[in-house]
């Protein structure tokens, strides 16, 4: 009889197993620990796919892109206290960049931290993540398992999506009852995303601005490719003639190389436009929050596509919101415009493709050098060789001069291969990222690296090594950040803060794990080893040697630093 009971009995373990199955979410990126380990066990047990992490924040960086790859909530599970921390800047990532994500973390009991009486890892956890995500909740009932993440997946993923904080005190995994009635506990999410059409007044309050528009530009935003409209989206490019700029992960929703394409003029597009369409972009930092300099003096108006109302007028005024999700809007928009619109005039369009091509043969020679050691140009011009061959590479990009030199510089040709730092320009997504498109896509990965963003999630290459990943990381050493030159100015022992161990072999690390290290001095070296890499699909780590005198303070952002007025003498 007690063979029998326990049969038709089921637990929180197996419930949240089988709750996230439903929804046909079956790959947890993570740490073990307390009080989650076994969790892990059976969910491997039970057919899930459970990847191991050396530090929560990159896998919960490997779920936040599993969720923009996807559309599907990308789930980060870590133990308490200190593990959900070090997962917090992740889900606040997400949140930042509206990738959906679910951080999932065992807690202490309720009752203990409440009355602060010092369990182990003790924190109100749930508190803590609330103002840094888009929601959070505590299920404390094996009942409520099924319902928690059933409310779960319908804020990651609807209107804006965003990072939501599942909070599981121990004890909950334990929960026993009745196994039919877990069963019957558990929620199919229906239509979690459900579309939001656009109101008629607003796609036509558009329309009529871009037709009296004499410089007209689409601006392309990653919400864009997240969207996953990407026929409409070229429809409504060609059909309207309008020259478009891509955001670093918007590019490859058209070919860089498509003849609409400005990003290789973007100043000039920028001052001289007067009408500007944004497609899920934003007018925050990236884009000189809409004025100033970048802009221009002339007058502009915006039209601004977004599923968040509240992002209109956020910096300037929008003449024509249109809210709804993308790809009902760009439908919308494509509707309307009906079959004889008439394209924007030839001398916007003419002067756009004329300083394209001019940029784009300045740039060339420079792509082409095979210097000894490597500039950052005649590094890239080897992988931009290699993407343009390759296209279905997906390229992971961080650092400061690395990826501001191979936003520009490297041509994407499909949507939603180029994925880089985002929002924030934080630190230490390059192996998270990494590991989180190589498992959703199944596609080969390079992620190209500054030596300092390297750092701070390198021991990842254990994972990658483990798992057997078809990742290629290449570490572009300038012997630190920025460059390796700076010197202490007190002429001290200390080595100045910028600066690295001279000559170190990053290649050696991956050597180290089994994978394959391999040490390039010139342009040369480095196409070859990438390639190789590619062909072989082997976990592979280049350490590429750029001249330490070759970067620039902070890349492109340096006036993000203040300026000290006082000089201590």
């Amino acid at each position: 009889m007690a063979d029998t009971a326990a049969e038709n009995l089921t637990d929180g373990f197996h419930l949240i197993i089988d709750a996230l199955k439903l929804n046909d979410l079956t790959t947890i990126y993570g740490v073990p620990g307390i009080p989650i380990t076994d969790f892990g066990r059976i969910a491997q047990a039970e057919g899930m796919r459970v990847l191991s992490f050396r530090h929560e924040q990159h896998a919960g960086y490997a779920a936040a892109i599993a969720g923009y790859l996807t559309k599907k909530p990308g789930i980060c599970l870590t133990v308490s206290a200190p593990g959900f921390l070090n997962g917090l800047t992740a889900l606040a990532h997400a949140t930042t960049n509206c990738f959906p994500m679910i951080l999932i973390s065992g807690s202490s009991e309720r009752e203990v931290v409440d009355l602060q009486q010092g369990d182990y890892e003790e924190m109100d956890q749930l508190a803590i993540a609330k103002p840094l995500c888009k929601a959070a909740f505590r299920v404390l009932h094996a009942q409520d398992i099924g319902i928690g993440i059933a409310r779960a997946i319908r804020a990651a993923v609807s209107g804006r999506p965003g990072g939501v904080y599942l909070d599981l005190p121990a004890k909950l995994f334990g929960q026993v009852m009745d196994a039919d009635a877990g069963a019957r506990s558990l929620v199919k999410v229906i239509d979690p995303a459900p579309r939001q059409i656009p109101a008629p007044d607003s796609i036509a309050r558009a329309i009529d601005l871009l037709k009296g528009a004499k410089r007209p530009l689409i601006i392309f935003g990653k919400g864009a490719a997240y969207a996953q409209a990407d026929d409409d989206i070229r429809t409504l490019v060609e059909k309207s003639g309008i020259p478009y700029l891509p955001m670093s992960m918007a590019k490859g929703l058209l070919p860089d190389t498509h003849p609409q394409s400005a990003g290789p003029a973007r100043s000039l597009v920028l001052k001289e436009a007067d009408v500007v369409v944004m497609i899920g972009a934003r007018l925050n930092w990236l884009l000189s929050h809409g004025k100033g300099k970048t802009w221009g003096d002339k007058p502009k108006s915006f039209i601004q596509i977004d599923i968040e109302p509240k992002e209109m007028d956020s910096n300037v005024e929008i003449a024509a919101p249109v809210v709804g999700d993308i790809g009902s809007c760009v439908t919308a928009l494509l509707d309307a415009m009906g079959d004889n619109w008439k394209a924007p005039p030839a001398e916007w369009t003419d002067a756009i493709t004329a300083k394209v091509e001019s940029n784009v043969a300045k740039m060339a020679p420079r792509l082409q050098n095979n210097n000894v050691p490597m500039d950052y140009h005649g590094a890239l011009g080897s992988l931009k060789t290699i993407i343009r061959e390759r296209p279905d590479v997906i390229l992971v990009n961080e650092g400061a001069n690395t990826l501001d030199f191979a936003r520009s510089i490297i041509d994407m040709y499909q949507p939603r291969k180029r994925l880089d730092v985002g929002t924030w320009g934080v630190m230490g997504i390059g192996m998270g990222q990494a590991i989180g498109a190589a498992v959703e896509t199944g596609k080969p990965v390079l992620a190209i690296e500054g030596d300092s963003a390297f750092g701070f999630s390198g021991m990842e290459i254990e994972t990658i090594c483990r798992y057997n990943l078809p990742i290629c990381v290449v570490v572009f050493n300038n012997n630190g950040i920025y460059r390796g030159t700076d010197v202490n100015p007190t002429g001290g022992s200390d080595v100045a803060p910028t600066v690295f161990v001279k000559d170190a072999r990053y290649d050696k690390m991956m050597e180290a794990f089994g994978g394959v290290g391999v040490y390039a001095t010139s342009p040369d070296d480095l196409s070859r080893a990438v390639n190789e890499a590619l062909n072989s699909g082997k976990p592979t780590l280049i350490n590429a040697v750029i001249d330490e005198n070759a970067g620039t303070e902070s890349g492109r952002i340096g006036n993000l630093n203040p300026q000290s007025v006082v000089s201590k003498k």
